[in-house]
């Protein structure tokens, strides 16, 4: 999976023509104009698809692949994952990061383990990094410069600036 990007899902077929209608879990919607080919996971496999056509409706995307051209010829898509592959992927700025990227980074303050990035929450004054350590505890950690001393994707690590420890408060 490390080849394939998810990008979006098929949630219906939006008409007669072949279009189907797609749900966006990008960060760059601009990104499915510029789609000369997607990857959908079917039949255990990601199959590549060229495509034709790209719409947008409201907060909806409209797909049309090339050689669909009926209802019936697209229905089965319906539920699928789309992918783009690494040579389609956005590029992103300096000390940005994929959410693909980030879960299973291990968060450390010094030495002190915190626990392994589970998911990133996108909340509207920042991300938030959802960490789960050995023993099944969860913690939120701000994803923000003030509390992020460095991120290393290639290993895997994220180092604090700060003992979340110390700033928590004490039940006793």
């Amino acid at each position: 999976m490390e080849d394939y990007f998810l990008i979006a899902k098929i949630i219906s077929v939006f008409d007669d023509n072949g279009y189907l209608k797609v749900k966006s879990f990008s960060d760059f919607p601009e990104r499915f104009f510029l789609l000369n080919e997607v990857y959908i996971h079917i039949f255990g496999d990601y199959r590549k698809f060229l495509v034709e056509d790209v719409e947008k409706i409201e907060k909806y995307f409209l797909l049309k692949l090339n050689n669909f051209d009926s209802e019936i010829d697209v229905e089965f898509l319906v539920g699928s994952s789309v992918f783009v592959d690494k040579n389609n992927s956005v590029s992103l700025e300096e000390d940005s990061f994929f959410i693909h990227d980030l879960v299973g980074c291990k968060v450390f303050f010094n030495t002190k383990f915190f626990g392994n990035i589970v998911d990133v929450l996108s909340l509207n004054s920042s991300d938030v990094y959802q960490l789960e350590d050995d023993n099944g505890v969860e913690r939120l950690i701000p994803a923000i410069s003030e509390y992020i001393e460095t991120v290393n994707i290639k290993e895997k690590v994220v180092n604090l600036k700060i003992d979340f420890d110390e700033l928590s408060d004490d039940e006793n």
